[in-house]
């Protein structure tokens, strides 16, 4: 059975981000929170693929290319967010996210849920933004019917 490509796309994302934080935690750079934005190229990348999949399809209608690649995005963020939960927990939980929250968005003392819930709102939302570029840059590539 073949997975569809949104899936193995997003697992792609889902490896990207899962490989580069825990690379950046073994160096010792997991504080530099800006080192944490480049996660963003993980899902261009794994969003891009499935639109350059789509295309060599011959997928060219614009909507059913959206939809797709915004699965695809959401699929990553979803298994990195269940990643980030399930690593948190295994590194101490609340007292782990603590460590995590000091140069973070958060004030006072989030637990991991919290942690967790607002990434991934912080994830879909770059998933709509990473989305629509997308689909501007292969809109203009290859005009839809």
């Amino acid at each position: 059975m073949k997975l569809p490509k949104e899936i193995t796309n997003g697992f792609l994302i889902f490896l990207g981000i899962g490989i580069y934080f825990l690379l950046m935690n073994v160096l010792g750079l997991a504080d530099l929170f800006y080192l944490r934005t480049f996660n963003v190229f993980f899902i261009f990348y794994g969003v891009n693929r499935t639109m350059v999949m789509n295309l060599h399809e011959g997928e060219t209608s614009f909507v059913s290319n959206a939809v797709s690649a915004l699965a695809t995005s959401v699929v990553g963020v979803a298994l990195s967010i269940l990643g980030l939960l399930i690593y948190s927990y295994a590194r101490g939980g609340d007292a782990y996210v603590q460590t995590l929250s000091e140069t973070f968005m958060f004030g006072g003392n989030p637990s991991v849920p919290t942690y967790c819930i607002c990434l991934l709102f912080e994830g879909l939302a770059s998933s709509v933004i990473v989305t629509l570029m997308m689909m501007l840059y292969w809109n203009n590539k290859y005009a839809a019917d």
